[in-house]
C-alpha cells in the first residue's frame, strides 16, 4: 500500500484514536489521556500545594524529613513509580487497583513533589517581610500565609505550575506499560494492525501531542492574563477611590 491511501486509513482509526471503544467498550485514546493529564493534574496541585507550605511552616527535623520525601520521589523515575504502584497497591490496600488509579496515583506523586518546590520557592521570593508585617496586625501564621504570602506567591508559581501540568500530558503515554488503552497504547495497537504506516501513525500522534500541550499552555497564559488584568483594575479602582474619598488637598 502507497502513502497516498494513508489519508483513508487514518479517517477510518481516527474515532478509535480519539474515544478508544467508547461508547461501546471502555473509553480510551485522546480522551483517556486527558482523564490522566487533568486528573493527574489536579492531584499534583493539591499535592505540591500542601507540600511546598508544609516546608515553608516545618522547621528543623521536620524539615529535612519533608525535604528527604520529596526529594524521593522527585528522583524515581516515572516508569519505575507507575510499576511499583501498579504492583504494591494492590498489596497495600488488599484491593483490586485499576491500572488508570495506579497511574494517577503515580503521576500526581512526582508532579506533587516537583510542585511542592515550587510552591516553597514563591512563598520564599514573596519574602518574610510580608509574613512579618501580617503577624503584626495580629494575623496567625496560617493567616498570614493564606491571605497574604499565597495570593502573591501563586503568580510567581504559575509558569512552574503550567510546565508540570504539560510534562504531565506527555507523561501519560508511559500508562501503555500497564495495559491503560491511552492514547500511544491504541496508536500502537493500530500499527500493529496496519502494519505499513508506521511513521505516518506516529507523527500524527505527535501532533496530537502537541496540540494537546500547546492548547493547555495557551489556555494557562490566558486565563493569567485575564486575572492580573482584573487584579489591576481592582487596585486602579481602590486607587482611584481613596482619591476621591480624600477629596481635595
Amino acid at each position: 500500500m502507497d502513502a497516498a491511501g494513508f489519508p483513508a486509513v487514518l479517517f477510518a482509526n481516527l474515532p478509535y484514536l480519539l474515544l478508544g471503544a467508547f461508547p461501546h467498550g471502555p473509553l480510551g485514546g485522546v480522551a483517556l489521556t486527558l482523564v490522566l493529564a487533568i486528573s493527574s493534574a489536579l492531584l499534583s496541585a493539591a499535592l505540591g500545594l500542601a507540600g511546598g507550605v508544609a516546608l515553608a511552616m516545618a522547621r528543623g527535623p521536620l524539615h529535612i524529613a519533608l525535604l528527604a520525601v520529596i526529594g524521593f520521589f522527585r528522583a524515581i523515575p516515572v516508569l519505575m513509580l507507575i510499576f511499583w504502584t501498579f504492583f504494591l497497591l494492590p498489596i497495600f490496600l488488599h484491593i483490586n487497583v485499576p491500572g488508570l488509579a495506579s497511574v494517577v496515583c503515580a503521576l500526581s506523586l512526582i508532579g506533587g513533589a516537583y510542585l511542592s518546590h515550587s510552591v516553597h520557592a514563591g512563598v520564599i521570593a514573596v519574602g518574610n517581610a510580608q509574613h512579618q508585617a501580617a503577624l503584626a496586625l495580629g494575623l496567625t501564621r496560617t493567616q498570614a500565609l493564606r491571605y497574604i504570602v499565597l495570593p502573591q506567591a501563586i503568580r510567581i508559581m504559575t509558569p512552574s505550575f503550567v510546565n508540570q501540568w504539560v510534562t504531565l500530558v506527555k507523561d501519560t503515554s508511559l500508562a501503555y506499560i500497564v495495559g491503560v488503552p491511552e492514547l500511544s497504547f491504541l496508536a500502537n495497537q493500530v500499527n500493529s494492525r496496519l502494519m505499513v504506516y508506521p511513521v505516518q501513525i506516529f507523527l500524527v500522534v505527535a501532533a496530537i501531542y502537541v496540540v494537546l500541550c500547546t492548547s493547555l499552555d495557551w489556555l494557562a497564559t490566558r486565563l493569567l492574563s485575564h486575572h492580573l488584568r482584573a487584579e489591576k483594575r481592582q487596585q486602579q479602582l481602590a486607587r482611584d477611590t481613596s482619591v476621591t474619598m480624600a477629596g481635595p488637598a
